[in-house]
């Protein structure tokens, strides 16, 4: 009898750990994403000839390491309980900001830490509204979208070409994992950024401080942590990456357009949803936004590889996922409280 119950319990509690594990508001979403990914990866090598390797993942972070960049410092701003609707005017604005430059002959590393520094200084501004001033992220991140995009215009309305050899380079520079498998330094990039955030968001006093804020500000305040320069510079290093995400995205396309990134934003606060940060704040991983990106980008090369649907279709299939993100969040979340 006792060597039939030993394994039943250890069943048992297994069972409930994963169970509890996945009912989690911290980590469920994520994982319910991971999962996601795992099935439309093998629906896809199942339904369609060549999509089941290790190039059509790398294939997607190649096409999409702006996004990620973008959607770290997404996962910041919500985690934190706020949000930035301004990242793909910024976006936009580093793209024509590169090009124009460069265009008048100024050195490509200049450039780039030009950008960052603009971007980043913008990102300040945001903070500085939203805590000095205690305007809603909302309205001060919609100023902020709205100044970067009309700064686009005013630099120039047509789309300029970006012959530069550095970013030539860097567009059209592989580096070689295997067969038929390669990746872009922009793939590099965005792989160091992400480790960085990680590393930020779990191991340091600013991450726990990040997570306090969204989860309380007040009681965070009462545990002595710096929530004000928190608050500030959680939308800095959005800013940061928005710029980051604009050099990149100049890097890809070699062009620099003041309609660039037009519904990016909306892109990147989905991604950071999907993969599992709570859009009230308090609980996210900057891996699960990384993993969200590329459920959207595999949501896209389905779409592709199946040729009849429209490109709608992909708007359609990311509005519905999200919407079953948020429900699934707020379950998660109520049956905790």
């Amino acid at each position: 009898m006792s060597a039939v119950s030993v394994p039943t319990s250890g069943v048992g509690r297994l069972w409930s750990r994963t169970v509890d594990v996945f009912t989690s508001p911290k980590s469920g979403p994520v994982l319910v994403t991971a999962v996601l990914f795992v099935v439309m990866f093998l629906a896809g090598g199942a339904r369609y000839r060549g999509f089941l390797s290790a190039t059509t993942i790398l294939n997607l972070m190649v096409s999409y390491s702006y996004l990620i960049v973008l959607a770290v410092g997404m996962s910041f701003v919500i985690i934190s309980g706020g949000i930035d609707l301004s990242v793909g005017s910024v976006l936009a604005l580093s793209t024509i900001i590169a090009a124009r430059l460069l265009q008048f002959g100024w050195n490509p590393i200049v450039v780039i830490l030009l950008i960052l520094v603009i971007t980043s200084v913008l990102g300040l501004l945001v903070g500085l509204m939203v805590h000095v001033f205690e305007i809603q992220p909302f309205i001060a991140t919609l100023a902020a979208m709205f100044l970067a995009r009309g700064m686009c215009y005013i630099i120039a309305k047509e789309s300029i070409s970006i012959t530069d050899p550095f970013f030539s380079w860097m567009a059209k520079t592989r580096i070689i994992l295997g067969y038929r498998m390669s990746i872009t330094p922009s793939v590099v990039i965005a792989l160091v950024v992400l480790a960085i955030a990680v590393w930020v968001l779990q191991y340091t006093r600013f991450g726990r401080t990040t997570y306090a804020i969204g989860g309380g500000e007040q009681s965070g305040m009462l545990m002595g942590l710096p929530t004000s320069r928190t608050k500030v510079l959680v939308y800095v290093i959005s800013g940061f990456c928005s710029g980051l995400a604009g050099v990149l995205y100049a890097f890809y396309t070699l062009s620099g357009y003041a309609l660039t990134g037009v519904g990016t934003e909306l892109d990147a606060i989905a991604a950071v949803v999907i993969g599992g940060t709570l859009l009230t704040g308090g609980y996210g991983f900057v891996l699960g936004s990384a993993l969200g990106v590329l459920v959207l980008g595999l949501i896209q090369t389905m779409i592709t590889f199946e040729g009849t649907l429209s490109s709608w279709w992909t708007k359609i299939f990311i509005g519905a996922l999200l919407l079953v993100f948020i429900i699934l969040q707020k379950v998660l979340t109520s049956r905790r409280a």
